[in-house]
């Protein structure tokens, strides 16, 4: 029985090693890596097509669960205000567009919701979590300046007042 139990616990370590170490290290400065993704309509959506705008590229767990409607409501409620510092919201999850589509329209979000669901563009900001058979979805948010740097990195995320954070970091950047 020790014996099975020490199995576990060491394949559960080397998951969580393969994990964290699969997951590259983005920095302030550095390029955002590009990607194109459906949306919810079935669009085919590209970070280059966000050139010379700000970008807010958030990666949330799954649709329609408390934090991330949460979250996204703030981005909705703050739409308008983004907007007008010049900067626009991306939505990016593991789910599917239908899945994406039910949610956006339940809530009335403004915004593209992407479907990465590969987890490969999650895998390459450092924002998946691959646990075998499931992914999520980390709850990242990265800042994207105009040129297409990443301007600001947030690894630690209070869904009530993320969107906040986020207005005033762009004043302060802008």
């Amino acid at each position: 029985m020790k014996i099975f139990i020490l199995i576990g616990i060491a394949l559960v370590f080397y998951l969580l090693r393969a994990n964290v170490i699969a997951a590259p290290i983005l920095k302030i400065g550095d390029d955002a890596p590009t990607f194109t993704l459906p949306d919810s309509q079935g669009n085919q959506v590209s970070l280059p097509d966000y050139k010379g705008k700000w970008v807010v590229l958030y990666f949330y767990p799954k649709d329609d669960t408390p934090g991330c409607t949460k979250q996204a409501c703030q981005f909705r409620d703050d739409f308008k205000t983004l907007e007008a510092l010049g900067a626009k919201v991306i939505g990016v999850s593991i789910d599917d567009s239908f899945s994406h589509k039910k949610f956006a329209e339940k809530y009335n979000l403004p915004f593209p919701l992407l479907s990465d669901t590969s987890g490969d563009v999650a895998n390459s900001y450092g924002a998946l979590n691959n646990f075998l058979v499931i992914k999520l979805a980390k709850r990242y948010t990265y800042l994207i300046s105009p040129q297409g740097k990443i301007a600001k990195i947030y690894l630690s995320v209070d869904t009530s007042k993320h969107s906040q954070e986020i207005i005033e970091d762009l004043k302060t950047l802008k």
